[in-house]
């Protein structure tokens, strides 16, 4: 998951954008082009329930969206890092709208989106930017739209390393802090937005795909 060598860029000494921009300076593709598995089933369920618009925050340099364009579906993202950006318009064309700034900063537009998936990027933000991105993604879905996120779990073997930061919460990885999700957290943080199945999922590390839905108002 992350990779940054001897990279000895510090959150705490810089900020998130400088970080990332860096990061994917230094190593362009790093996660390469395939969608991961997380990915590939949260496509097989936005077919299945026609979903046709997509939130991508955090898209990256796009290996994740492809998948979810080739099924014909419109997306747009959210990305901190210019740098990701231009990588992602070189493979996927320009077209694909990317709003640059942080998951912080939404909304970004008023749209309404049928579907959000959120990789690899909740559990790198604080409790109360945590908050807040599941509330702007929840204020962002249509009626009975749905959005999931993926989320490290505790069963990592990096769970524990590093400094710990607060509970289940940890710098590592150069300066990466990271929070480590397990039942009870995913229902403390996501049981009002419409929390409705957990899947295990693993990538190279263990994940949680969380599954939400905004119901329909009675």
């Amino acid at each position: 998951m992350w990779n940054f060598g001897k990279q000895s860029l510090r959150i705490n000494k810089t900020t998130m954008t400088e970080f990332w921009d860096q990061a994917f300076k230094n190593k362009q593709e790093m996660w390469g082009l395939e969608p991961a598995r997380s990915t590939v089933l949260t496509k097989d369920f936005f077919v299945e329930h026609k979903i046709k618009n997509v939130l991508i925050p955090g898209i990256g340099y796009g290996r994740n969206a492809k998948i979810f364009i080739d099924s014909g579906m419109n997306v747009t993202g959210i990305e901190i890092s210019q740098t990701a950006i231009a990588l992602a318009h070189k493979h996927f064309g320009s077209d694909l709208i990317i709003h640059h700034g942080s998951v912080t900063e939404m909304p970004f537009d008023n749209k309404l989106y049928d579907g959000i998936f959120c990789y690899g990027l909740i559990y790198l933000l604080d409790k109360e930017e945590r908050k807040k991105l599941i509330e702007d993604c929840f204020n962002q879905l249509s009626e009975n739209g749905f959005m999931f996120f993926t989320a490290i779990t505790k069963d990592a073997q990096t769970y524990g390393q590093g400094t710990q930061i607060s509970k289940d919460r940890f710098e590592m990885f150069g300066g990466v802090n990271i929070f480590f999700y397990d039942k009870d957290s995913i229902r403390d943080e996501f049981g009002n937005a419409g929390l409705f199945d957990v899947t295990e999922v693993n990538e190279n590390y263990p994940f949680h795909l969380i599954k939400c839905r905004k119901n329909k108002k009675k």
